[in-house]
């Protein structure tokens, strides 16, 4: 595995993809820099060694050039994080970003404009791939939010660098997260997955039931699961059609020694608000007219016991309605649980959408090992998948 350290970018022009794909307000400042950050390492290996550095990435889903989507408006960004000036170019192919590329020194940065202003972006265009490849000596992704995607800047211009292509500091270290819970990760691991629906979770649990000593299922998932096991759910949330896929995967988990914890009690509502009255029930008899939007009292300190007994776990998804704050309690629980694992010595990867907003909000994001950047890449991580934007790097 090619990795930034395989490479003196002594100048150099390292054409880097970076996932640059942050939050803006209405006026187009960045209320959510981590991923700018996540980059930083690797940026400032290239400057330090005497290379300078293309960025090249997209920014939301742009139909055609819109000003809204333009990376000028993050350049200022990008040069108060890495404190460097980066200089900023209205084409991200063509003559006027070959120009500014020629023209880099050492030391300094070029900011391309949104990738995904060319439809050949996303499809994959071969000449739009080889147009970007003109730019740089040195190819580097840095980019494992898009990793997942067989797009041009991701995969395709990865072939015109045979010998001159490695994975950036961030992409490397998520390989090596991922790693670490799939192939490497000391026993017992554990993995917690939330959230509302098994279907979109399928495939992740038929894949890691082989690598796992324990499974916590929790959040929406695990009405489906105690429903099929005959107990009555009341109003919450439940996938009646995928009954016999929670009992088929019971039966695999018993088969390979695998013990899964599903809650036991948990906080019902009888609405959908924060404001909703709430009683503690037995997850297997919630009444008529209420839904459980957390985890209970009794859940919670059985999760925390298998949580501390783990060495190696992977938490993807929350347990509640952690958005609501009378129905977060469990998921900050957790959060504590594997918090104190983490500080006890156990390796913690926390990946997905909705628990890495969890993490970020309730502050454990220095508290755990690893907190992925890339939701839809890290699921598809856990299935198994090879993603092509690491394949095109490894050939």
């Amino acid at each position: 595995m090619k990795t930034l350290n395989d490479f003196n970018f002594k100048d150099q022009k390292a054409l880097i993809r970076v996932d640059f794909n942050v939050p803006l307000n209405e006026k187009f400042q960045v209320t959510d820099a981590t991923r700018i950050l996540s980059a930083k390492p690797t940026i400032i290996k290239v400057l330090e060694d005497g290379g300078s550095c293309i960025l090249m990435s997209h920014l939301g889903r742009p139909k055609g050039a819109q000003d809204e989507f333009s990376l000028s408006h993050i350049a200022n960004k990008i040069e108060e994080i890495i404190g460097v000036e980066t200089k900023f170019v209205s084409n991200c192919v063509g003559a006027e970003a070959e120009e500014a590329a020629k023209n880099l020194k050492p030391g300094e940065i070029l900011l391309l404009e949104n990738l995904r202003f060319h439809s050949e972006e996303t499809s994959g265009d071969k000449d739009f791939a080889e147009k970007l490849s003109k730019l740089g000596d040195i190819y580097v992704n840095d980019a494992f939010g898009t990793a997942h995607r067989a797009h041009a800047s991701t995969t395709v211009v990865a072939q015109f660098f045979p010998k001159n292509k490695c994975f950036g500091y961030l992409l490397a270290q998520e390989i090596e997260s991922i790693n670490k819970v799939m192939e490497s990760g000391e026993k017992p691991v554990l993995a917690i997955l939330g959230g509302a629906k098994v279907s979109s979770k399928i495939t992740i649990i038929e894949n890691i039931l082989d690598k796992v000593d324990h499974l916590i299922v929790g959040g929406g998932m695990s009405f489906t699961f105690i429903k099929a096991q005959g107990g009555k759910v009341g109003d919450s949330i439940c996938e009646d059609d995928k009954m016999p896929l929670a009992l088929e995967i019971l039966k695999q988990a018993k088969e390979k020694g695998v013990q899964v914890h599903i809650p036991v009690d948990v906080l019902a509502a009888n609405a959908f608000s924060n404001d909703a009255d709430t009683q503690v029930c037995d997850i297997t008899d919630i009444p008529e007219g209420w839904q459980g939007l957390d985890c209970g009292p009794k859940s919670k300190q059985i999760f925390n016991d298998v949580v501390l007994q783990c060495k190696t776990i992977l938490w993807n998804g929350p347990l509640g309605v952690f958005e609501m704050e009378n129905f977060a309690t469990g998921t900050i629980a957790l959060g504590d649980s594997i918090a104190e694992a983490t500080k006890n010595g156990a390796f913690s990867l926390v990946g997905g959408g909705d628990s890495v907003a969890a993490v970020k909000q309730f502050g454990f994001e220095n508290k755990v090992s690893y907190v992925s950047t890339g939701g839809g890449a890290m699921l598809e991580s856990l299935e198994g998948k090879t993603l092509p934007g690491i394949a095109a790097i490894l050939e």
